[in-house]
């Protein structure tokens, strides 16, 4: 008798939450502004701003971090992560690590998730993993250069300076909240862990991913002022193209993949770049095609392709359904969406904790590539932003985002994705207050 008042609570139950959310799907659809010129834009906005993300991010970002997340799933040592990155690990070494790791990255927040999935995956301490998740869109070096050059040589060093105690303070402090969970997590770990589960070379393993992400890095190169920054950019593609020879080599030589269908590839994409010649990506996308469908092949290496699409059908919806209401919501930069510009500018006008609060929230929310940062608080300290926001924004902005956040939330759950978040937000906020009041 209990057991099936239970199952009719429960059908009731089940019964009245679908009604609740019909019923509030149905009043939303009803009482849409549309029409109005200001919820038709910002419509226009959100299609626009994700159509910008798939051509210009998807491609050239994510497949290729994609690859690596899957690569350090599969053939990076779980030993080897246990000893420098794990919960375990050094305290200095292992953040120094995920720092510095996260610096030679020039990634936005979204490219870096499938990474930091990859090395918490296999066993990096969540410290040492939140701070590679912070340093990789935040730190690199060349964010640095352009922030100082546009917006002065003191809020450069301002962000340079806060970014990397962030990278610290915020894994540390994860560490610390979480460190009964995280030794749980080492004894789960450990158990049933034998070998290496590889029996590469590390010369071989650490050349192979050294070229992935030179792939990465250059593929993703961007157009600057600096001379030497644009005779990279110039040569961006050839040397892109150099890189994943090298890696189809390696791949020949210590893989054993066989040479005839990697230079069927290597065909094909060389076909496709002179057939067209003005879409780049085109060749991209089919060399990583390519080399998912070589491994998905082979037995050995089946679990490279498996790994990468678990982490493709795991991130990209929810970056793309995060990119969509980003759009919307504030649009894309120097466009509006719902929320007016007017209102962020007069919202970010000074240096007291209530704008720095606001910036460093619309930072943490607002999607950012990788250097767009700079001139979008460019343009808000020229309607009158404070510099103690505009520090908070840049701090803020790059590692997080809506996307970002919707990703983290199925790496780590619900209650670290906002803590982590918390932290990022309250944090830029102190520097940025300090900043803006010392200045």
């Amino acid at each position: 008798m209990t057991t099936r008042l239970r199952e009719l609570y429960a059908g009731n139950a089940r019964e009245t939450n679908l009604l609740f959310f019909m019923l509030a799907a149905f009043l939303l659809i009803y009482f849409l502004p549309a029409g109005t010129a200001r919820f038709d834009n910002a419509v226009l906005e959100a299609v626009r701003l994700t159509h910008w993300y798939a051509q210009e991010h998807v491609i050239l970002c994510l497949l290729p971090a994609f690859l690596i997340a899957g690569a350090m799933s599969t053939y990076i040592s779980q030993g080897a992560v246990m000893r420098y990155l794990g919960p375990e690990a050094s305290k200095p070494v292992a953040f120094s690590v995920a720092s510095v790791s996260g610096t030679l990255l020039a990634v936005c927040s979204c490219t870096v998730l499938p990474l930091f999935g990859g090395i918490y995956k296999r066993g990096a301490g969540l410290g040492a993993a939140i701070a590679f998740l912070y340093s990789g869109p935040a730190i690199n070096i060349m964010a640095v250069v352009v922030t100082a050059k546009v917006l002065g040589a003191e809020i450069g060093i301002a962000r340079a300076v806060g970014a990397i105690l962030f990278a610290l303070v915020i894994g540390t402090l994860m560490h610390l909240i979480y460190r009964r969970e995280e030794a749980r997590r080492v004894v789960k770990n450990t158990r049933g862990f034998g070998g290496d589960g590889t029996d590469k070379p590390m010369s071989a393993i650490v050349t192979f991913f050294a070229l992935m992400i030179g792939v990465l890095v250059f593929a993703n190169w961007a157009a600057a002022d600096s001379a030497a920054w644009m005779r990279i950019y110039q040569w961006k593609w050839q040397i892109t193209a150099l890189l994943s020879a090298a890696l189809a080599g390696l791949l020949i030589w210590r893989w054993h993949w066989p040479a005839t269908r990697l230079l069927m590839l290597a065909a094909v994409i060389g076909a496709t770049a002179v057939i067209v010649p003005g879409v780049p990506e085109l060749p991209f996308a089919i060399g990583i095609a390519g080399l998912m469908i070589i491994s998905a092949l082979r037995e050995q290496d089946r679990e490279w392709a498996l790994q990468s699409w678990d982490f493709a059908k795991q991130i990209l919806p929810l970056l793309l359904a995060g990119v969509f209401v980003a759009g919307f919501a504030l649009g894309r930069p120097g466009h509006e969406g719902i929320i007016p510009s007017e209102w962020v500018a007069v919202a970010v006008g000074d240096n007291t904790l209530a704008s720095t609060v606001i910036a460093s929230v619309l930072g943490a929310l607002m999607y950012f590539s990788t250097l767009t940062e700079v001139p979008i608080v460019d343009a808000l300290m020229g309607s009158g932003m404070g510099k103690g926001p505009a520090l908070a924004l840049l701090l803020a902005g790059p590692a997080l985002s809506l996307p970002n956040m919707l990703v983290i939330r199925t790496i780590l759950g619900t209650q670290k994705t906002l803590v982590y978040c918390a932290l990022v937000v309250v944090m830029a906020t102190i520097s940025g207050f300090i900043y803006g009041n010392w200045w």
